[in-house]
Formats: structure tokens, sequence, C-alpha cells
């Protein structure tokens, strides 16, 4: 049996295998006219208008200056779709008349909600937390509804059984019955987030990832763009691998269940 170092070792570097190819055959292919570098940058540029904007410290402040949006617009989100998913399992009139307004919710595309956020807010920070609020709020809601209605009801009845009160009974059955989805939903809702809180600040306001990829196509520096195409790609992939994996790991790790 392979040590477990050795199997990382091996599946890090096929990983770095599949991109050092995809790589290669996009600079190739550049070089050989396939097609043109006006239109499709090569490899190197992208890499020289990353390092540029990384040195003069471009990139690293409109780096914290999303990610600092969406820290506040998620977790408002968190807290606003936890509290709304579980309020609907409260009542079953609430559920019926709730739960398919927010699954119709849910399915609208984040960037729907900037018209309406800079009618009432205008082009300031507070309509693009307001967009991301939006874009995952529902999400969450929706997942927080879906574990709940999971719920084995015999689970809820021996913990009445046992005599449970009701915190006791929301601790030790309810929540656990809720992590698989809720964490599905929050990484979810976080992908419908960063997505609107990117065309939220391409579109209105100053600062951040999206205002930096407006710069570069206002520009016409494709090679800019491409880079800031990729810094967004790699915060998504960080994220999702480094925080919701880990959480998935948790939820595994401490109930047993399979979020995937």
């Amino acid at each position: 049996m392979r040590s477990e170092p050795r199997d990382v070792a091996l599946r890090l570097l096929r990983i770095f295998g599949v991109y050092a190819a995809l790589v290669t055959a996009w600079g190739v292919s550049g070089r050989t006219g396939l097609w043109s570098r006006a239109t499709l940058p090569g490899p190197e540029d992208v890499f020289h208008a990353l390092r540029a904007n990384v040195q003069n410290g471009a990139i690293i402040d409109a780096l914290g200056v999303s990610l600092l949006r969406m820290t506040v617009g998620f977790a408002i989100s968190f807290v606003a779709g936890t509290a709304l998913g579980l309020l609907t399992t409260t009542s079953r009139v609430l559920e019926e008349n709730l739960g398919g307004l927010i699954l119709g919710l849910q399915s609208l595309p984040s960037i729907t909600w900037l018209p309406l956020a800079v009618v009432w807010f205008g082009a300031s920070e507070s309509a693009i937390v307001f967009v991301v609020l939006m874009g995952s709020t529902f999400s969450i809601a929706y997942s927080a509804q879906a574990g709940v209605r999971g719920l084995p009801p015999l689970l809820s009845r021996v913990a009445g059984t046992l005599g449970a009160t009701r915190w006791q009974s929301f601790r030790y059955v309810i929540v656990p019955a809720m992590m698989p989805s809720m964490v599905r939903g929050i990484k979810q809702g976080w992908s419908f987030a960063w997505r609107a809180l990117m065309a939220g600040e391409l579109l209105v306001t100053a600062g951040g990832l999206g205002r930096l990829l407006d710069t570069g196509r206002r520009a016409n520096d494709l090679s800019m763009v491409s880079a800031m195409m990729l810094v967004i790609i790699v915060v998504g992939v960080a994220v999702d691998r480094l925080l919701f994996g880990r959480a998935e790991a948790w939820v595994r790790e401490r109930w047993g269940f399979a979020p995937g």
C-alpha cells in the first residue's frame, strides 16, 4: 500500500502535468498563428501583465476591496438565509406560501438585482453589498429548508420521547440533519455571490477586481483582462478548496454525513 504522502505527491504531479500541458498548448497555438495574439494574448503576455499589476499593488488592493465586500455581504446573507429557511419550516402555511417563492428567487440570476440596487442605493458600496446579499441568501435559505425537511420524523419523536428540550432537539437533531444540505447551499451561494460581485464591480463601483477588469477592457489591454480573469478564477478555486472543502470534510468527520 502506498503511503499517504506519496499519494498526495502523485496527485499534485498529475494536476501540475494537466495544467502545464494546457499552458503549453495555449502558447504553441499562439506562436503557430492558429489565432492572433491581438485577439487572445499568449501565456507570457498574461504573465507579464499579472506580474506588473502585482508589483504596482493594483491586484493586491483590488483583491482586498473585493474580499471585504464579499465578506460583509455574505455574512449578512448567511444569517438571513439560515433564519428564513428555518422560519419556513416552523409552519406548514409559511412553507406552502414561501417555499415556492424561495425556490424561484434562488433560481433568479444574481446580476438581475443590480438595476434595482442602483435605483435604491445609487452606484455605491451599499448597492454592491445588496447584490451579494441577494445573490446568496435564497440559496442558503433553500438549503436550510431542505435540510430540515429531510429530517426523518422518527428522530424528532425519539428526541421528544427521551425528554429533549426544544433547544436540545435543535442542537443535537436538527443541526446535524441540516449540515450536509447547508454546506452545499453555502458553497453554491458563495459562487453566485462571487459572480454577482464581479459583475457589480465591473459596472457601478470603484475598486475591486471587477473594476480592474474593466480598466483593462477600456484600455483594450487583453493581457490585463486575461490576467484579471485568471486571478478571479484562482480566488474562486482557492475558497472552494480551502474553505468549503474543509467544511465538507468536517461535516463527514463530525456527523458522519457525506455532503456530495
